[in-house]
């Protein structure tokens, strides 16, 4: 598949059930975890037919360590002077408005962005959000993995600065344009998820949940230890649809994942999960963008039965995994 021109556009019977508007969103963050906090934010707002409208970027204090620098690259001191959430909230909401919030993972963004106005005592204008990773799967992209730098490579984008809030949000517009077009094309529903606003924060400092994993914290050039700490909890079985996750659990993944990997392994570390680097009968679960991928993971997780979710479910399961033992 190629970019389509404006003669391919202009051929195109548009679907009247289609979004009218579209907000594409891309965030950076702290971390990973329920109090972690947006250190900058993009979005590109595009009409209908995913044609670009306007384009916004900000910079956030996140009045705490900005984690993981090495990834986006912002320190403290480049933030000591950027606006706090609350200070953004009103222009940023102007952005989503109205629009469907469009994203890479989009379950992560969108929980990011809930939280942060949650926290102002307000809620984000955002009724359906759309992932263009579940996107690309209803067209059959033939991507070798779910990463936007794949998704960009294959409609011909060029990537200028990843990890950067407002070229990674202008990659994924242009990316979004002919993927958007390609469903119309081929008349295929959008897969539009609702956003459900949280309508209450509290940053006391109360003990934290089980399975609430906890933010990074230390220097502005926070690096991830590798060394792992052994899982002090009996593996529990395997998990099982419908239930959350619980402490003790065999994780495994396998492939790419929108998020960096070891930030996914450090947080099911920290919610009591053991992080297993192979599968076998006694794995819980399989984390994997690309379940039908023939590695030596995925072939062994289906001779087993083992069960298998994508990185978004994962990221959704590992807010609440229950205590060993229940």
């Amino acid at each position: 598949m190629t970019m389509l021109d404006d003669r391919t556009t202009a051929e195109t019977t548009w679907p009247t059930a289609y979004p009218q508007g579209y907000a594409v969103v891309d965030v950076e963050t702290t971390g990973l975890a329920r109090d972690d906090r947006i250190v900058s934010a993009a979005v590109y707002r595009l009409d209908a037919q995913g044609n670009v409208e306007d384009h916004w970027y900000s910079l956030v204090n996140p009045q705490r360590d900005p984690g993981p620098v090495w990834i986006h690259g912002l320190t403290s001191d480049v933030l000591a002077g950027a606006p706090l959430f609350e200070d953004i909230a009103e222009e940023f909401a102007g952005r989503l408005a109205d629009r469907v919030l469009v994203a890479h993972n989009a379950i992560f963004d969108w929980q990011m962005i809930a939280r942060e106005y949650a926290r102002a005592a307000t809620t984000a204008p955002v009724r359906q959000r759309l992932c263009t990773i579940a996107l690309s799967k209803e067209l059959n992209l033939p991507l070798p993995n779910h990463k936007l730098e794949s998704l960009a490579a294959h409609f011909g984008v060029v990537q200028q600065r990843a990890h950067h809030a407002l070229d990674d949000a202008r990659v994924l517009a242009e990316a979004f344009r002919p993927s958007l077009h390609a469903a119309a094309q081929g008349g295929v529903r959008l897969p539009l998820l609702e956003c459900r606003p949280l309508t209450e924060w509290s940053d006391s400092a109360a003990a934290p949940r089980v399975g609430h994993q906890a933010s990074y914290r230390g220097g502005g050039s926070w690096r991830p230890s590798r060394r792992r700490p052994a899982c002090p909890h009996p593996n529990p079985g395997r998990f099982e649809d419908g239930k959350p996750l619980k402490q003790g659990m065999r994780v495994a993944f396998s492939g790419d994942t929108s998020v960096e990997r070891e930030l996914l392994e450090d947080r099911a570390i920290e919610a009591g999960l053991h992080v297993a680097t192979s599968v076998s009968r006694l794995t819980s679960l399989l984390v994997t963008n690309d379940p039908d991928s023939a590695t030596s993971k995925t072939v062994k997780a289906k001779s087993f039965g083992t069960p298998v979710v994508d990185e978004a479910a994962f990221t959704q399961l590992l807010r609440d995994v229950a205590p060993a033992g229940e």
